[in-house]
C-alpha cells in the first residue's frame, strides 16, 4: 500500500507513445528528445488522497464494528446514531478491493515501463524493493500480535488463547490461515490477510510478465481475470473463500494491471478516458457510490452470479476512478488539490496496519480514565482520538523505522521516487 509520487525511469528510448500529459495528469517527458541517460519521469499526483480515503473508509468500519460489538456484548441497545452509521459504512472494507486494484493498475504500469525503457524486467530487483517496503513493517505486527498483544490482552482482562499458526504468517498464508481457522483473537493480526494476498501477487506477477511480450500483457491479465471468476463459480457459496482466498480475489489486480496496459500507450481507450465528458464521469463516481451503499442488497441475495461477480463489477469501477483522477481532462476534481490529505499518502501502510493499536490505546486510555463506553458523544470523542493516535503512530512508524529501510530500497530500484 506504498504511495506513488514521482518515479523516474533510466534506460533506452522508449517505443510506446507518450500517455496525453495535461492538467496535472501522469507525464512522461518526450524521450525522443532527451539524452538516454537523463531520467524520464511518471507522475501520478492524485493517488495518496484516494489512498488516504480507502484507510479512512477501512477505519471507519472496522471502529464502527468494534463499538456496536461492545454494546451487543453488554446487552444493551445499540444506538441510532451507530445504527445509521452502519449503514452508511457497513461496507466499508471495499477499502480494502481498492487497495487491491490500485496495486495492480501501478505495478503493472511501472512494470511495463521497466521492461519498455530497459528490455526487461528485473526480477530480483524488484523482490528486494518489495521486501525492503513490506516486510518490516508486517514482521513487526506480526510480532505484536503473538507477542506483544496477549501480554497486553492479559493484563486488561482481554486474555484468550491466540488459534492463528505463526508459520503461517511468516510465510504470507495468513489468508488461507483465516479461511480454515477464522478470524485471529488478536485483530492486529487479523488485518493482515491482505497484506499475504498482495505479496502472493508481487511474487508471481513480475515472473510472469517477465516471460511475455509486452503486446500480450493484456492477454495475460484477461486470462487470470477469467480464471478467478471460474475459481468463484466453483466457490459461490463459500463467503470466506471468496473474500479471503487469493484465487477469489486475484481478479482485482488483473483488472487494475488491465487499465495499466490500457493507460500505458495511446490506445483507444487512453483517448476515451482523457476526454470523458462530465456527464459520464457523474455517472461513475455516482455507480461506484451507490454499489458501495448497496453491496449488500445487490451482491448477497444469495444468488450465484451476484456473488461471482460482485469484485469484478465493483472492482471496474473502482478501477475508472482511478484512471479518471490520473488521465481525465475534465475532472470535477483532482485529489491533489486535497493537500492535506493527499499529503498522508506516504503513511498508508502504517495506517492500515496500524490502525488497531491505534483504537486499542485510545480505549485504553479511555477506560483509565473512566469514560462512560456507552455515550454516544464520548464513542465518537473516542473514535477521533483513535484516528489521531492511529496517524501519530503510522508517522512515527514511517519515520523512525520504515523509512531506514525504504532507504535501501532505492538501489534495487530502476524506478525510484524523486
Amino acid at each position: 500500500m506504498e504511495s506513488c509520487r514521482v518515479i523516474t525511469i533510466f534506460g533506452p528510448m522508449s517505443s510506446i507513445p507518450n500517455p496525453i500529459a495535461a492538467g496535472g495528469n501522469p507525464t512522461v517527458p518526450d524521450l525522443a528528445s532527451t539524452p538516454a541517460a537523463k531520467k524520464a519521469k511518471v507522475f501520478f499526483p492524485h493517488l495518496d488522497g484516494l489512498r488516504f480515503v480507502c484507510f479512512f473508509l477501512v477505519f471507519l468500519f472496522h471502529f464502527n464494528k468494534t463499538t456496536v460489538e461492545h454494546y451487543q456484548a453488554s446487552q444493551r441497545e445499540v444506538p441510532a446514531f451507530f445504527k445509521a452509521f452502519t449503514v452508511l459504512f457497513q461496507n466499508g472494507n471495499l477499502g480494502v478491493n481498492f487497495f487491491f486494484v490500485l496495486s495492480g493498475f501501478l505495478i503493472t504500469f511501472l512494470l511495463i515501463r521497466e521492461k519498455e525503457h530497459t528490455g526487461r524486467i528485473h526480477v530480483g530487483h524488484f523482490y528486494m524493493r518489495r521486501i525492503l517496503r513490506i516486510w518490516p513493517l508486517f514482521y513487526l505486527c506480526v510480532f505484536i500480535g503473538f507477542v506483544v498483544f496477549p501480554k497486553v490482552a492479559y493484563l486488561i482482562g482481554m486474555g484468550a488463547e491466540e488459534h492463528a499458526r505463526p508459520l503461517w504468517y511468516l510465510t504470507f498464508l495468513n489468508n488461507f490461515d483465516v479461511i480454515e481457522t477464522g478470524h485471529p483473537n488478536s485483530l492486529v493480526l487479523g488485518i493482515l490477510w491482505s497484506i499475504a494476498i498482495e505479496e502472493q501477487f508481487y511474487l508471481t506477477w513480475p515472473l510472469l510478465l517477465s516471460f511475455v511480450p509486452l503486446r500480450y500483457f493484456k492477454h495475460v491479465c484477461l486470462l487470470i481475470l477469467g480464471g478467478s471468476l471460474l475459481f468463484r463459480a466453483f466457490h459461490h457459496n463459500q463467503p470466506d473463500v471468496l473474500y479471503f482466498n487469493t484465487f477469489a480475489v486475484i481478479g482485482d489486480m488483473a483488472l487494475g494491471g488491465l487499465l495499466a496496459y490500457w493507460t500505458s500507450y495511446d490506445s483507444r481507450f487512453l483517448r476515451w478516458i482523457t476526454k470523458l465528458p462530465r456527464w459520464q464521469i457523474i455517472a461513475i463516481y455516482a455507480i461506484a457510490a451507490g454499489l458501495f451503499l448497496l453491496r449488500r442488497k445487490l451482491f448477497y441475495s444469495g444468488i450465484p452470479a451476484a456473488a461471482i461477480t460482485e469484485r469484478l463489477i465493483i472492482g471496474t469501477f473502482f478501477g475508472l476512478i482511478i484512471v479518471e483522477q490520473n488521465f481525465s481532462q475534465n475532472s470535477f476534481f483532482k485529489f491533489a488539490q486535497f493537500r492535506r490529505m493527499s499529503s498522508m499518502g506516504i503513511y498508508t501502510y502504517g495506517l492500515y496496519c496500524l490502525h488497531f493499536i491505534g483504537i486499542y490505546i485510545a480505549l485504553a486510555l479511555f477506560r483509565s480514565a473512566g469514560a462512560n463506553e456507552f455515550s454516544v458523544p464520548i464513542n465518537l470523542t473516542l473514535g477521533i482520538a483513535a484516528l489521531l493516535i492511529t496517524i501519530g503512530i503510522s508517522m512515527l512508524s514511517y519515520h523512525l523505522f520504515e523509512k531506514r529501510f525504504l532507504k535501501l530500497k532505492d538501489r534495487f530500484a530502476f524506478i525510484v521516487r524523486n
